[in-house]
């Protein structure tokens, strides 16, 4: 893992196994993308069909020997595997072919570690890993020899291999700590949100499905967008008012992928709590994508993983540009209430039917209301400003205070009942 790449990319042959449908099973264009994402320049791809992995080489010794024929053919200087290996079957491979071998897990860790910008970013990245690295120090030393601006991994030996655990172990500590401390302070600041009343609304989706774009479009924010995978790891949070609804915190957020790795989930814990704790997720969807329902579900399992699945969702199926089949609306569900909008974030068409989703959808848990405070109920008249959810207020003769307010249903009944 390093970006001490050469300009032109490492010459890299991909390997995908097709096994029957299910959990095994993954997309080569997806990882074609990912090897492009990673900076890396195919020179190959080999294909195969297997029932289930081989647990020497995870593909099997005749496709392992084809394998090292065409590495030598083509001059590559990498393999990557659009499967997750053992730390055996990565070192038997290796071994066999003479050349580095790189898993899907570890290639999206890659990316990542390209990516991530922010100082939490980087230590949630490196703490993955880390992770991942631990289970793979039995490899051959030549190997890690030759990483460069990794960290810091070298020389043979009983001796170096237990020295370098035992530094990845503190090191894994102290990232763990940093990062725990960067939760408490992000959990302040929800805290903050929340006295303030002011509803979260997260963007999720598959990665590359325009979330960023969506998100620069709504809150007028200049966030790093591009057509690959993964170009959004840092969340970010704006604060805007929506017409018909007031204010309301856009989150945007990294991009979600089939079998996102376990070590990354984990380590990208605190960021997606920001998920987790949201009033109300927009799910993006590449309309054009002709896996989109595919990758809706994949969205889906990851959002069980961070528990999630409850929070009030609303599909957004962007790019609708690219197919004429398609043009702004919004279709309601039974209940009558906005289940899927279809926009284009890019082109700006749709966007204000989105926002009128929004403003109903979060309008179902809040309730608008006016109440009547007498002068020596100022104290409560505070909070409520404190809180942002005065819309409007008058004062009558008796210089009693008439103030309209949007708060969510329980918590207007607690604040008059502490008023």
């Amino acid at each position: 893992m390093t970006d001490d790449r050469p300009d032109a990319g490492e010459r890299a042959v991909l390997v995908h196994i097709h096994f029957p449908a299910g959990k095994m099973e993954e997309d080569l264009e997806e990882l074609k993308e990912l090897a492009i994402s990673a900076g890396a320049k195919i020179v190959h791809i080999v294909t195969g069909a297997r029932k289930t992995p081989e647990s020497r080489y995870f593909v099997g010794s005749g496709k392992a020997e084809e394998i090292r024929d065409v590495v030598t053919a083509a001059q590559a200087e990498l393999i990557i595997l659009n499967h997750n290996l053992t730390p055996a079957q990565e070192r038997n491979l290796e071994r066999l072919i003479k050349c580095r071998v790189v898993d899907r897990t570890g290639l999206i860790l890659d990316i990542f570690a390209k990516r991530a910008r922010s100082f939490e970013g980087k230590l949630q990245v490196e703490l993955a890993v880390l992770k991942h690295l631990s289970t793979r120090l039995i490899r051959g030393w030549t190997h890690l020899e030759r990483q460069q601006g990794g960290i810091g991994l070298r020389g043979p030996g009983e001796t170096q291999l237990e020295t370098d655990r035992r530094l990845i172990r503190n090191r894994i500590k102290i990232i763990t700590a940093r990062l725990a401390k960067i939760r408490e302070q992000r959990n302040q600041g929800r805290r903050s949100r929340r006295r303030a009343v002011i509803p979260t609304v997260a963007l999720v989706g598959y990665t590359n499905a325009g979330k960023s774009t969506l998100f620069n479009r709504l809150t007028g924010s200049s966030v790093y967008v591009a057509n690959q995978l993964f170009a959004t790891l840092d969340p970010t949070l704006r604060r805007m008012n929506c017409v018909g609804f007031g204010p309301i915190i856009f989150a945007d957020t990294v991009g979600f992928i089939r079998h996102l790795p376990h070590h990354l989930v984990e380590a990208f814990h605190a960021t997606l709590e920001e998920v987790s704790e949201a009033d109300l997720l927009l799910h993006v969807v590449d309309a054009h994508d002709e896996q989109k329902n595919t990758h809706i579900d994949q969205v889906k399992q990851v959002l069980e993983s961070i528990h999630a699945e409850e929070v009030p969702t609303l599909l957004v199926y962007n790019k609708i540009d690219l197919d004429t089949a398609f043009s702004p609306h919004t279709d309601n569900n039974l209940d009558g209430d906005p289940a899927r909008v279809f926009i284009s974030a890019y082109y700006d068409r749709g966007i204000d039917q989105l926002l009128e989703a929004v403003s109903e959808l979060l309008g179902k848990h809040f309730s608008e209301q006016e109440i009547i405070l007498t002068p020596l109920q100022t104290k409560l008249r505070a909070a409520l400003y404190e809180r942002d959810s005065v819309l409007s207020e008058k004062i009558d003769d008796a210089g009693c205070y008439h103030l309209r307010v949007r708060l969510p249903r329980d918590e207007i009944k607690r604040l008059l009942n502490h008023g």
